[in-house]
């Protein structure tokens, strides 16, 4: 990736700019084949030698950061691996955004931390939410140009929870016409599950481009709590210079070099087409539920219902040990219920139970 020029030092809060960040002993010393460690005050024996975790891993483990930029077609200096794709929001924000001054844009219904992460660092919020139509959502273009510029605009894509997404030509527009006054962050969280594909191309010459990537939902590694930020090489230094000294622990990082061998991945790839299957199923299905208002199949690994009353469909549902997502406090989701999709097993168990929930009749509209 040969990156666009672009001076980050004008996006940083000013009171970052001559900020120190703390040399972790591990950043001091680097990859090193050092036998003796006395620098970091670890404790020389592991709890259990079969697990070696006595010593801090490297903050941005190479192996792990060139395997990622492989797989993701990118330079490893364009990327940042954080503690999931919510550590990368948080970064984004905290450098970026002063309180009470720099505005950050988000689309409800969307994934609720970046509005979280805005407030906690004190920057204003703005709302501008998707519209929905009979073919879907989509953004509210005049709405975004009637608003000031912001320092932030977070996209998801696939979006939580609707599954909708936003073309690179939509995503390219909105960074041009912000080109100068904001940077434009797109979380690509469900992106394997999408025939669309990563916008991270754009970044090499519209670095007011972000991508955020995670390893938690296709890759099957939510419990390790991996992700990255995917940016223009000089934003990712500034962002490692406010990121925790060890944001990753060792058993994750193995974990993550495990799914990125040439064998997992085959097994990841079957894994998404056994989970396309399973949602097909659960969508034909559904469809034969006269109760389900509407049915928002889209582009990822969910798919979102609407329905008269969704507490007792959660109710009814959590009675059966099958636990959904109401999303009715997101705008414009009122009784709505995201369900994410399961095994077979787990496919046919929310069949049967739906199959038994007998509600006021309504006419599916979507």
């Amino acid at each position: 990736m040969t990156a666009a020029s672009m001076d980050f030092r004008a996006w940083v809060r000013p009171e970052l700019l001559d900020l120190q960040p703390y040399a972790s002993a591990r950043a001091i010393s680097g990859q090193t084949t050092s036998s003796v460690k006395l620098n970091a005050n670890e404790s020389p024996w592991p709890v259990d030698e079969s697990m070696p975790l006595n010593r801090y891993p490297d903050p941005q483990p190479k192996a792990l950061v060139d395997a990622l930029a492989q797989h993701w077609s990118v330079a490893p200096n364009a990327l940042l691996i954080t503690r999931g794709s919510d550590e990368g929001i948080d970064l984004l924000i905290r450098l970026m955004a002063r309180p009470n001054t720099d505005r950050v844009m988000v689309f409800p219904p969307c994934f609720g931390m970046y509005a979280l992460y805005a407030k906690i660092q004190g920057a204003p919020v703005v709302e501008v939410p998707l519209v929905r139509g009979n073919s879907g959502w989509a953004m509210d273009w005049a709405a975004i140009n009637n608003q000031a510029p912001c320092r932030l605009y977070f996209l998801c894509t696939p979006n939580n929870p609707t599954g909708s997404t936003m073309s690179t030509v939509e995503i390219l527009t909105l960074a041009k016409q912000v080109q100068g006054q904001g940077v434009v962050v797109v979380d690509e969280a469900y992106a394997e599950f999408s025939d669309q594909g990563s916008v991270m191309a754009l970044i090499e010459h519209q670095p007011n481009v972000v991508v955020l990537r995670t390893l938690s939902k296709a890759f099957g590694l939510a419990g390790a709590r991996l992700g990255a930020v995917v940016a223009h090489p000089d934003l990712i230094a500034w962002l490692k210079r406010i990121i925790a000294p060890y944001p990753l622990p060792t058993p994750s990082i193995e974990a993550a070099l495990v799914a990125l061998q040439p064998e997992a991945l085959e097994r990841q790839a079957k894994s998404i087409e056994r989970l396309q299957a399973n949602k097909q199923k659960l969508c034909e299905a559904i469809r034969a539920f006269p109760w389900i208002k509407t049915l928002w199949r889209g582009e990822a690994n969910f798919v979102l219902i609407e329905v008269d009353d969704a507490a007792s469909l959660m109710s009814h549902c959590l009675a059966d040990g099958i636990e959904l997502r109401n999303q009715s406090h997101q705008p414009k989701l009122d009784q709505c219920i995201r369900i994410t999709i399961g095994t077979e097993e787990e496919t046919e168990q929310l069949l049967a139970c739906l199959a038994r929930y007998a509600p006021k009749q309504n006419t599916l509209s979507g």
